[in-house]
């Protein structure tokens, strides 16, 4: 039961931390900033954005839910603050303050939190959970070549 109660949780901090982060891109993808920038060939269509991250956040408030009834402490709250915070503040920086450079340091230490949840947290209870965290560290490392390619080619 207290498993359930955390998902609860962790879905709606996760999905209202997409909805913050997508008010805060002012009007992002759409913009003309955004337009008019050198994108990475490989760069996604729109759609795959909003899918992606809803499969990551349901995959991400899964295993929190696994983790966070496993282990309590108050380390793994403020690792989890400092990951949403991360999250919720690349979109603020890259798309309405256009500090591409800043965005894409933003978005390598989201990664490097994202990889230290699956490194460091494997006890066998998590050893199956962790892969629920291959979504979102596939996406943050495409993500990070995009904003990178942005940096590097504007």
């Amino acid at each position: 039961m207290k498993r359930i109660y955390y998902l609860i949780i962790f879905l709606a901090i996760n999905f209202g931390g997409l909805a913050l982060g997508s008010w805060l891109m002012d009007s992002g993808p759409t913009s003309e900033w955004y337009l008019n920038l050198n994108k990475a060939p490989w760069t996604p269509p729109g759609w795959v954005f909003g899918a992606a991250w809803t499969l990551i956040m349901l995959c991400f408030s899964w295993y929190l839910s696994v983790l966070f009834h496993l282990r309590k402490s108050r380390f793994l709250w403020l690792l989890y603050l400092f990951q949403v915070l991360l999250n919720v503040s690349w979109n603020w920086i890259f798309f309405n303050q256009h500090l591409t450079n800043i965005s894409l340091v933003v978005i390598i230490l989201l990664t490097l939190v994202i990889f230290y949840y699956f490194i460091t947290f494997r006890s066998d209870k998590l050893k199956n959970a962790k892969y629920l965290l291959l979504p979102y560290l596939i996406w943050l490392c495409i993500a990070t070549s995009l904003n990178a390619y942005i940096v590097f080619n504007n």
